[in-house]
Order: structure tokens, then sequence, then C-alpha cells
């Protein structure tokens, strides 16, 4: 997380990061819920793989997280009920206007997203800002803290990370 958080220092960009990293994991919660197999979806596979390395990695955060990644797998299904033409139209909608949010946030930043240097953290977004939420709260100052330092040496350390020359 500490390698998300220095992409992410910018109170703009994590704004706009709460609404995108939503919005685009329900984006693909809708194709993924046609591919099944019986009763079973890959959106719900893809989930519960999620939602088992979130839990590995910290049990409150991946409790949070099921309840967050269960009602955007819950709207999901339900807009992939609609028919192919709907779904894809909210795919579509979701998926580029999350991404659209998400670029606007890291011009805000002066950095590019993280995942242009380690695509893993996709998967990290989404408890990196449920962290946020708990950091917020109070939960793990000792642990916020050390990610926070962290961040910013790795901040430091690749200037050239920026959207701009002076980065």
């Amino acid at each position: 997380m500490s390698f998300y958080a220095a992409y992410h220092q910018d109170a703009r960009n994590k704004a706009t990061h709460f609404v995108g990293v939503p919005v685009i994991v329900l984006s693909l919660m809708i194709p993924l819920s046609w591919l099944r197999i019986d009763a079973v979806s890959a959106a719900m596979v893809v989930t519960a793989a999620l939602l088992a390395y979130y839990l590995v990695l910290d049990l409150w955060l991946g409790l949070a997280m099921c309840a967050v990644m269960g009602a955007l797998l819950w709207i999901g299904q339900a807009i992939a009920d609609q028919g192919a033409l709907a779904g894809w139209i909210w795919f579509a909608i979701l998926f580029v206007g999350g991404w659209i949010l998400q670029l606007v946030g890291h011009v805000f930043e002066g950095r590019k997203p993280a995942l242009t240097a380690n695509l893993f953290q996709i998967f990290v977004a989404p408890i990196f800002l449920c962290a946020e939420v708990f950091f917020a709260l109070g939960y793990k100052p000792r642990l916020h803290a050390a990610m926070q330092e962290r961040a910013l040496r790795m901040r430091a350390a690749a200037p050239d990370a920026g959207l701009t020359p002076a980065g």
C-alpha cells in the first residue's frame, strides 16, 4: 500500500478515486456476471479471490471490503440481468467515466497512475481506499504513519513518475 500511497497524496486525487475506483469495479462486475457455470459467475469467483487476498492483508479491512464488494457484486448482477444492450451501455458509461475521474485525479496529483509502474496496483486500489477511511477514523495509527513515511520516501526517490517535468 505504500507504493500506491506514493502516487496518491493529493486530497483531490484521493477524492476522484473514492468515486472512480468503485465505479470501475462495478463496471467490471457486469460482463463478469454473464460468464457463469450454473449459479457461479466469474464475478463471484473474482470477488472471492480478491476478498481472500484482502482478508489475509488485514482482517478488519477485509471484512469491510466484503460489504463493499458484496454490494458492487449485487448491483453488477442486477445491471447484467437487464440484458446485454443495457448491460454493455452501463458498462461503457461506468468504465469510461471511472477512468476519466482517475485520470483527472492524477492531473491534480501531477503523477502518473500507480498501475503504469505496477499493474498489480489495480487490486490494491480498493483496499487502499478502505484503509484511508479506517485510518481517518483512527485505525492502526502506527501502520498509517509507517505507510505514509515509506510512501514519501518512495515518492522522493522517483521524481520522474510525474506528469510534468517538475514531477
